[in-house]
Order: structure tokens, then sequence, then C-alpha cells
């Protein structure tokens, strides 16, 4: 493979399955790329081209001598640097972890690598998977944000550099960086993915998530990935779907969508809005404009509260040992969610039914809900990674959600919509999100 190739995971998957293609020269394609373009965006917290190539080779010898094949055999996967690693460090984007190397890998890692998948590095993290940026910039434009906090895991598919990264979400940190970045970020239900091995903020938010260059690269990925683990008491002893089957179905029927605006439309700029009435145009009768109901206006609170309780709790080690070496938004988040009351976190725990149970209403008569994945365009600047608002809602209801690259801003740079389904019918999601890609695709002849 040239650097220039950019075909997907599941075309490289099967080209290297029947032989047309080796894992080898597939790695060493991306890591040419990286070495040219690395420096202009900075996705890499770790990367040993000698490590990852060994790895290609091993892959390569492993089909030579007719041994059994995972689904992501030989295909390099990136990691955001939050994801135990037991052969390269894991520093959690902060210098107070600076050098730790963990003893065994995270439960997902060890299902990559069962898959056949070839651990590329690992990607950056802001600090602590918070707000504060890391070195990455946007492949689009350097001068503006990736987004975070999976900013690496974003930028470096968006840049080429890998065909799929993993990332988390407790806010906004898969959907939103994957939107400034222009590639798709699927989040699924809260539980579908073991965080065993993973830094923890807050429990009833942390979800892991996946980048890549369409849905259905997403859907195999979190194939892979997903599944029960008793070490992480999120994910429940059942049967998984298959969901790269799914997203290659046709829909039974004309798929239905409901417009959501939500609380926080008015900070929408005006070509997320007009892009979002053009696609409900487009759409036509299958479309509709649906209100939540009023309790969603709580969500945004609720999501905080739960959140910086989390960060009191989970990173307290970091405040302790060195809070003079954290961001002071790092301090400060830690602070306020040391002023929770336990009262208060138990009863937001508890909306997070309520409001699913108002989501449930518009998901008897529409499969899937379109809102805004972002505010707009990637922001100006490196100092920030932007606004989250558009996502707390689904974060916090535990809800699936995946963001299409389908707009694109005044400047020119990419805008994601977001489509979000029930929780737990990510099948169904991902579905309706391949169908509204085949449309459009249709309509640009």
């Amino acid at each position: 493979m040239t650097a220039e190739r950019r075909s997907g995971a599941t075309e490289q998957a099967a080209e290297i399955a029947a032989g047309s293609l080796r894992s080898l020269d597939l790695v060493r394609g991306y890591l040419d790329r990286i070495a040219a373009e690395g420096e202009a965006v900075r996705a890499w917290a770790y990367l040993d081209p000698e490590y990852a190539l060994r790895q290609a080779q091993e892959r390569d010898d492993q089909r030579g001598l007719g041994r059994p094949l995972g689904p992501l055999h030989g295909v390099p996967v990136g990691l955001k640097d939050i994801i135990d690693t037991a052969d390269m460090p894991t520093e959690n984007g902060t210098p107070l972890d600076a050098g730790r190397r963990p003893r065994q890998d995270a439960t997902l890692v060890s299902r990559l690598r069962g898959a056949g998948a070839v651990i590329m590095g690992k990607t950056v993290s802001t600090e602590l998977a918070f707000y504060a940026p890391g070195k990455t910039h946007n492949p689009h434009d350097p001068n503006r944000t990736p987004g975070g906090s999976s900013s690496g895991s974003a930028a470096a598919v968006a840049a080429g550099q890998v065909p799929l990264a993993v990332g988390t979400q407790t806010n906004g940190s898969v959907i939103r960086p994957a939107s400034f970045c222009g590639v798709v970020g699927y989040k699924p239900s809260h539980g579908t993915i073991s965080r065993k091995g993973l830094l923890s903020q807050s429990p009833p938010l942390d979800t892991v998530g996946v980048f890549a260059q369409s849905v259905e690269d997403a859907a195999l990925l979190v194939d892979v990935i997903a599944g029960h683990d008793p070490a992480d008491s999120a994910t429940r002893p059942m049967a998984h779907p298959r969901l790269l089957e799914a997203a290659r179905s046709a829909p039974p029927v004309k798929p239905s969508f409901a417009l959501v605006k939500g609380p926080t439309w008015d900070a929408a700029d005006a070509d997320t809005k007009d892009g979002l009435a053009e696609l409900s145009d487009f759409l036509g009768d299958a479309c509709d404009e649906v209100p939540l109901p009023s309790a969603f206006d709580r969500a945004h609170d609720l999501q905080r509260l739960l959140m910086m309780a989390g960060f009191a709790k989970n990173l307290a080690p970091y405040y302790e040992k060195g809070r003079d070496q954290l961001s002071d938004v790092m301090r400060a988040a830690i602070e306020e969610g040391r002023r929770v009351l336990a009262v208060d976190y138990a009863l937001a725990e508890e909306w997070i039914d309520v409001l699913n149970g108002g989501l449930a209403e518009i998901f008897e008569r529409y499969d899937a809900i379109l809102t805004p994945s972002a505010v707009g365009e990637a922001p100006e600047g490196l100092d920030a990674t932007g606004d989250p608002t558009f996502c707390t809602l689904w974060t916090l209801c535990g809800t699936p959600a995946i963001t299409l690259p389908l707009l694109q801003g005044s400047s020119g740079l990419p805008i994601g919509v977001q489509m979000v389904a029930g929780r737990g019918d990510d099948a169904r999601l991902l579905r309706s999100a391949r169908w509204l890609m085949d449309e459009l695709a249709k309509a640009k002849g």
C-alpha cells in the first residue's frame, strides 16, 4: 500500500484475508503518511514504527501458516492515550502519568489483539480526558481545534494516518471531534463496550466510542470490542447485535426521522441550522420536527453534576499528588465535584431512566433523531476544544449516537449531523445511518 491509499478497514481486512494485500505494506503506508505529515497534525502521543511493523509481519506470517484470521486481521487501530496497553505507555494526557506503564491491557485492547488488529500507537488525549487541550491540530486547518477529548483519534483518522481509532465520551468527546475533523464518530449505547483498563471519570456517563471513514468501518470495530465483561458492571451478559451486518442491511421500510433541536438550539450557528433545514427538506415527509418534553431542560445540569462528582472521586489521586501540575480548568472541576451532595447525585442518576422514558415515545414512531453534532465548524484557536452542548443530553441518556460528515460550513470545513436512536437500539441506528448516506450519495449522482 502507498501512503495515498485510503481504502476502508472492511476492505483492507478482506484483502488481507484474501492474500491480495499484506499487513506489512498497509502499516508501512500509514507510517509513511505519518512521517510526511505527522508534525502538521500531531495526533500521536506514542508511536513506535518498528513495533507496528513487527506486529504487521506477525499477522502476515500467521496468515502464511494458515492460522485462523480474526475480523480485523492485519488492520491498524489507534488507541486514545487513556486506554491501558501493556506494551506501550499510557499517560492519560497529564505529566503526572509521564512514563506510566500499565501491567496489562484494557479489555478492549485484548479483544482487538484477539481479532488480529495491529495496535498502531496511542493517540493524543486532552488532560485527563477533559477540556485542557493536547498538542493535536485539526487536519483541515492547523489553526483550529480538532475537538476533544479524543482529539488525536479523530485527527489521525481524518488525516489518513490510521483507518480506525478508539476514543471515549463522557460529554462530547467522540461526536464533537469527529464532526470537527470530518469523519464518522460512533458512540454506542452505554455499557456496550467494557471500560476495564480505561481512565475512569464518571461511570454513569463514560462510554467507549470509535472513529472511522464509514458507517460500516465503525460497525466492524465495535463488533470486535463489544460484549460483556464481568469487570465492568455496566456491561450485560447478553447477545450483542451484529452491527456490521445491520449496517449493510436494507431497512424493512423507509426510515423516518425526528428533527430535534433540543434545549440549546440557539447555540448552533447559521451554517448548522441551515444545513439541518436543507437535510430535512431533502427527506420530505420522512422527517418531522419534534420537540422534547420540558423535563429535558434539566439534562445539562444533571450531566454536569454527575460528571463533576465523578471527577472528584475518580481523579482525586491526581489532585492529591500534584494539583499544581493540573490545569486551572481541571482543578476547578474536581473542586466543584467535591461540593456535590450525595442526595443530588442519587437523584441525577434516577433521572436517566426518566429521560429515556420520554425518548421512548419518540422512538415508537421514528427510527432516529436528527440533531446537530456540534455548534458549527471547528472554532479557530488551539487553546480550547469547542462546545460539547449538542452531545450532552445523549451521553446522559446513554443512547447510541453517530455523527456523519454531511455538511460544510462557510469556511469550507466539515460539520457533522448527529443521529440518535433508543438506548440499546444500535443496529437500527446504524442501518438508518447507512441508508441516509446512500440516499444522499444517489442524490449527488
